[in-house]
Formats: structure tokens, sequence, C-alpha cells
């Protein structure tokens, strides 16, 4: 039949509509589960806050704890309007990873799965006892163990932690210590996740539970020699700062504990320990730029406290015990650090003299002493050694590492008089493993490496590498990652990106078996090791703090384009990762290039910088000015201004975000990110998934339990992978 123009027009223009209602059909049908449902909105309540005549609107600030309420454990410690929006996102969060419930399960049963359930530690030996940890099947708390070194030696078990946290929530054990004569045990228990421990102490004779009990201490005593006076770390109730260290004896209640020091600068904080000789009892002060040590005859607990080097403005030092000296790690004219030794008859710092001297290449991180040896933590071209040097000087060696990025680190060498140094050693792809290395001989005995329940893991069936991304002032920024045998790198694979980058503190590449269930999917796991570590030296941490701090937000940006560079990626398919500082990185990265990254996982995120660090009633506060600086300085304020993430949210697109948090947190209070993800859907201009999981049971660290942490690593995973389409 021959058709006209108007007919012609006509079946065009129907078949146009009809596409176009199949074109919207499909797109309805391709919306996100969570697009449909109704997304939380926190309510405005506006509160100027005006420094250094400049003023930040806050609409968000109702949601922080007042005073009064921020040590109390009771469902009203945060008026109802702030239970009732913390509640709302989680419900929020579970509806909009409905969907994902069969993975997360899968996942989590995977990542549970791969740990041995009946698993214990490596003994170690001290004073006449082998003492050892041990998990029962379906237990998700520790037995606390030891024996006699004794043929035939039964165990004894100190601490029975399932026992013990049977009913709570939560349940943390710290600081347990054994008096000289052994019949004495003293442990800590946090049920909060404040991280404030009350401190009981046991006969292990009678396994009788003493009445003595210290409330709010750090969580561990230090014995004196006479088996009866301990000494200990208190906290300021409102800051949670250790401020004080009492003295106790047994039989005694609390309050005629006898302060013997009261740390009165609120930028330090002070701790006790005691030297591995057992001589003596040793009292530390410090923050970020200056420490400051006074000890104490172990045999004489109430003779009177001597200081070894007062403290002063950017000089550091630690402390430890051998023969007629103290051995003291410093930065006294030494950048990476240096190995001094004084008399204990002469402590100041005049009376130093080198024993391992400063290198500019070099970063000194910690020592052990022994009888005949000396054993030394290094760092080198990014990567940590071991060094092994005999007092005599007859020999002098580092102990060998074949993986190209690798973590080692001595651990438990309580013995002065052996040839043993006991290390731990792992890589992207080795597990953990327990050695002991004969400093004589060079011989190495591996007494355990962390066992991978799964009869199809092996770990060189992955590869790992080490690369160098040049970051925008040219600096090289060293990258680990591994990724599984026949992994394609290329624009379509999914790439998680790690970092922490602050304190100084080093991000190590370690092996955990929870990452197999990345690697196994086809992600390639990466971390940059960016300034504000210490991965290259202490210059490293230097330049990535204080009126320095972005150097950390762009060396990471820097890694990611690298990583796209270089075909291991691409923007649509790769993701970043970070926890506390680290979630601070996460906060600022988004806002700086949201572009690069399709999806990011912030970890109890601190966040809201300027507002936290005006506050010194806040927890950690006061002794971290060193860190991020003043802002009460007007220089460090618009700093601190200039990247803020909280500060710094605008209206422009984001992509997917998983926010964590803790009710209960000491460290970054939960309010942070609360205001922070309220103030990004007031003003994010995309569509993409934004949601937070804020445990009210728990704090800083996460669940307690062995098993019921990796509920919250099952959700991170299930997010990404939700993302690529992988749905099992």
């Amino acid at each position: 039949m021959k058709l006209n123009y108007s007919s012609i027009l006509f079946i065009l223009t129907v078949f146009f509509i009809s596409c176009t209602s199949n074109t919207e059909e499909k797109t309805k049908t391709k919306l996100k589960s969570y697009q449909s449902l109704e997304v939380p909105v926190a309510k405005k309540v506006e509160k100027k806050l005006t420094a250094h005549a400049d003023t930040r609107l806050d609409n968000y600030f109702w949601m922080r704890l007042s005073d009064d309420q921020k040590n109390a454990k009771t469902p009203d410690t945060q008026t109802q309007d702030v239970l009732d929006y913390l509640n709302a996102e989680n419900d929020y969060k579970d509806a909009a990873m409905k969907h994902t419930d069969s993975l997360q399960k899968t996942l989590f049963d995977e990542i549970v799965g791969r740990i041995k359930k009946d698993d214990s530690s490596v003994p170690y030996t001290d004073n006449g006892y082998s003492y050892y940890t041990r998990f029962e099947k379906g237990m998700d708390y520790a037995l606390y163990c030891r024996k006699k070194l004794e043929d035939n030696a039964e165990e004894e078990i100190m601490l029975n932690g399932p026992k013990m946290a049977k009913g709570l929530a939560y349940f943390a054990l710290a600081g347990r210590s054994i008096s000289q004569d052994n019949k004495m045990l003293a442990y800590g228990i946090d049920t909060v996740s404040r991280r404030r421990y009350t401190v009981y102490f046991k006969n292990l004779s009678t396994n009788e539970i003493l009445s003595d009990k210290l409330v709010n201490t750090t969580g561990g005593v230090t014995w004196a020699n006479d088996n009866k006076t301990v000494f200990y770390t208190s906290k300021d109730s409102i800051t949670l700062r250790a401020n004080k260290i009492y003295k106790h004896v047994l039989g005694t209640d609390q309050s005629e504990d006898e302060l013997v020091f009261n740390e009165k600068d609120d930028t330090f904080s002070t701790f006790v320990y005691k030297s591995k000789s057992d001589k003596y009892i040793f009292i530390g002060s410090d923050q970020t730029l200056s420490t400051e040590y006074r000890y104490l005859d172990a045999n004489m607990p109430n003779g009177a406290w001597k200081i070894i080097q007062p403290r002063e403005k950017n000089l550091e030092y630690s402390v430890a015990h051998f023969e007629d000296h103290f051995y003291i790690r410093t930065n006294l004219d030494a950048k990476n650090f240096k190995l001094v030794k004084t008399p204990i008859t002469a402590t100041t710092k005049e009376n130093w003299a080198d024993v391992i001297p400063h290198r500019n290449d070099i970063l000194l991180q910690n020592f052990t002493v022994f009888k005949n040896n000396l054993a030394l933590g290094e760092r080198v071209d990014g990567l940590s050694t071991l060094r092994v040097m005999k007092w005599n000087g007859e020999q002098d060696h580092y102990i060998e590492f074949n993986d190209p990025a690798y973590f080692t680190y001595p651990t438990t060498n309580l013995d002065f008089d052996t040839n043993i140094l006991r290390y731990g050693y792992t890589s992207l792809t080795t597990p953990i493993s327990t050695i002991d290395y004969n400093m004589d001989t060079k011989e190495q005995t591996i007494l355990k490496e962390q066992e991978v329940i799964d009869p199809d893991f092996n770990k060189n069936n992955y590869v790992s590498e080490r690369l160098y991304a040049t970051a925008r002032d040219g600096v090289k920024v060293p990258i680990s990652l591994v990724y599984k045998k026949g992994t394609k790198k290329s624009a379509n694979t999914p790439l998680l990106l790690y970092s922490y980058g602050s304190y100084g503190s080093s991000t190590e590449p370690y092996f955990t078996s929870t990452r197999l269930s990345l690697l196994d999917r086809g992600f390639v796991y990466a971390m940059a090791h960016i300034r504000g570590g210490q991965e290259m030296g202490r210059h490293w941490y230097e330049d990535g703090k204080l009126l320095k701090k972005k150097n950390t937000f762009t060396d990471f940006i820097d890694v990611g384009d690298f990583l796209v560079k270089e075909g291991y990626t691409s923007s649509d398919h790769m993701y970043a990762m970070g926890g506390s500082a680290g979630g601070l990185l996460m906060g600022a990265i988004l806002n700086m290039k949201p572009e690069l990254w399709n999806g990011v996982v912030a970890a109890v995120p601190f966040v809201d910088v300027i507002s936290t660090m005006m506050d010194e009633t806040i927890p950690l506060t006061t002794f971290e000015f060193d860190e991020w600086g003043n802002p009460k300085n007007k220089e460090y304020y618009d700093y601190m201004k200039s990247y803020s993430p909280y500060d710094n949210v605008e209206v422009k697109a984001y992509p997917n975000i998983l926010i964590t948090t803790g009710y209960w947190d000491s460290q970054v209070q939960y309010w942070e990110p609360a205001k922070w993800i309220a103030k990004l859907r007031e003003l994010k201009t995309d569509d993409n998934l934004l949601i937070m999981d804020c445990d009210m049971e728990t704090g800083h660290g996460g669940a307690s339990g062995r098993f019921e942490r990796y509920k919250r690593s099952a959700l991170n995973y299930a997010f990404m992978l939700d993302l690529e389409g992988i749905k099992q």
C-alpha cells in the first residue's frame, strides 16, 4: 500500500512515542532501589560560629553532645531529635542495601569461614611461665592462659573471655599484667567502648577476684617488685586525656591512692611502664613534638621519682634500661632519630653518647636490647627492616626479605639472656607469620603462619607490585598493590585505593584474608603511602601535617590519577577508603576531586576539623594542636577552613558514599559524620547512593567480638561490589 506523507508522519510519531515510552520504561527499571526511598532529612537550626572576624554557618550544630551528656550510657544521653535522626539514617541504609542482604551474608560467611575457629597464639615465656591466648570453636572472645615451664604442666585459664563477655553488647579486655611473684593478675575491662577501663585483680593461686577496683583508667597497671604496689594512669572524666599517675596498694580503697604525677599541661598525655630488666619503673609524658620521662627503682615504690631529661619543645625521646645505662631513641639533632646511651647517674642530654648515629636516609623506628645483641627496627626506602648487631662489634647485619612490599616488626622479646629475636612478617600476599631468628647463626624458624581456612587459597595465586606515582610537586609517592593472577588491568577493572596519612603512622603492606573476597572477585587493592605517614622518613610526616596537610590529600588524588593513567582502572571503577584521620582524607578528596571515584567508604571520619579543634573538652583535641594546628591562631584557622570536609561541602555532584560511625566513639564523636551526611544530603546535586551505618552499641574500633566486626566489612564490600554489578 502506498503511504502518503501524513500517514508516514503519523506512523513515525507513533513509533517515536512507543520508543520513548519503552526507553522511559527501561530507564525506570534501571533505577536503583534506593531512589524510590524517602531520604532522611535533618532539621536545620541556624548556628553562627564566629572566629577571627569570620562567620561559619552550621545548621547541624544541634547534633553535638552537650557537656553534661558526654559520659553517661543510657538511651537518653542525647536528645530524642538526634537519636531519631541517627535511627532514620540506619533505617534508610538498611532499606537502600536490602537487595544486598544475600551478598552481605555470603561475604560475611566467606570472611569468617577463612578464620580458624580453634586458633591459638604462639606462646611467649616470662618469669618461668609460658603465656598464650586461644579460641574455642564458636567463641567470639579468647581464653587467656599460661603454663609453668616444666614437663607435663597443666594449663591455667587466667581469664575466660567468653564467660566474662556473656550478655554484654560490647566487651574489651586490656592491660593484662602479672606480679613479680607470678601470683596476682591485673586486667582492665571496658563495656562501653569509650576506652575508659576498670581494673580488677585476680589471685591466680585461689582464683579469687579481689575487692580492689580501679575505675576510669587506661586499662593496665605497672607492678612494683614488692608484689602489692601498682602504678596506673587515670583519665580526665570529660576530655578522656590520660593525665594522672596514681599509686595503689592492694587491699586499700581507690580513694586512698596516692597521686604521684599530675600532667597539668593539657597538650600532653601520660603513661607508666616497667623496664624489660624489671629494675625500673618509668613515667612518660608526651605530645606530638615533645616527651619527658622520669624513673623510679622498682624495688622502692615509695621512693622519689627522678627526671631523665626535662621536656623541651621539639625534643622527643623514649627510654629502655640495660646494665648501667639508659638507652634512648631520640631526635636530638637527628630528624630520623638516633640511638644514644647515658649513665643512670647522669641522664640529661649533655651526657648522651651516640650508639647508632643519625642517618639522613634511614629512619630508626624502634630498638630491642638483649644481653649480647641489639636489634633495630629501621625503615629503608619506604620499607621496614630488621638490623641485628653484637655489642662487641663482631657482627652487624640486616635480615633479608624478598617480597616487593612487606611489613616486619619485633614482637614479644621479654628475655634478656637469649640469642633469639622473635619477629613478625607479612606482605600483601603472605599471611602474618611469627618467626624466631637466631642472631648468631642467622637461622630462622617459622613458629606459625596465619592459617587461611580455604582449600582454594594459595598465596602464589596472588601478585603484588611496588609502584611510584609522581605527585604534582615532583615527589615520588610509593604505591603497594595486590591482585589475583589472571586479573586483567583495564579501564573496566575495579580498584580499591586505601590510605591513612596522619600522625606519622605508616600504611603498611600487610596480608588479611578478609581482602580475598575482593581480590577473588576481580578487584585490585592498592595502598597509597602518602605524606603524613612516615614511610619515607621523618620528613614524609612533617610534609603532611600542620600547614602542609594538603599534601596528604593531593598525594592521594595524584596516586589515583596515576593508576587511571597507567591503565589499572578508571574513574568509573575506582573506589577510595580510609578511616578516622583517613576518613578526613576521604572527606577532603571528595570535595577536591569527586569525579575521580565511583564510590568512597569513609570510616569513623574526622571531618568537622575546625569545630572539633576549637572545643578543648573533646577527647584528643588539646594534645593534637601540633598535628593539625590550633584554630585559635588565625593562620591555622584559615588553613583548616580551606580543607575541612564539613566546611567545604558544596552544591555539586558527589560519588556514591558509605559512612560508618559508632555512637560511643571517644576519638571521633558520632556527630561529625552525622552532621556531614546531613549537609551532603542538603547540597549534593546527584542521585548517587549516600548512606551511613551508625552502630549504636560501639565506638571507634567497632564491634568487640572476634567475628561480629566482620559484618561491617561485609557491608563495606557489598557497597562496592553492588556498584560494580557483582551480585555474589
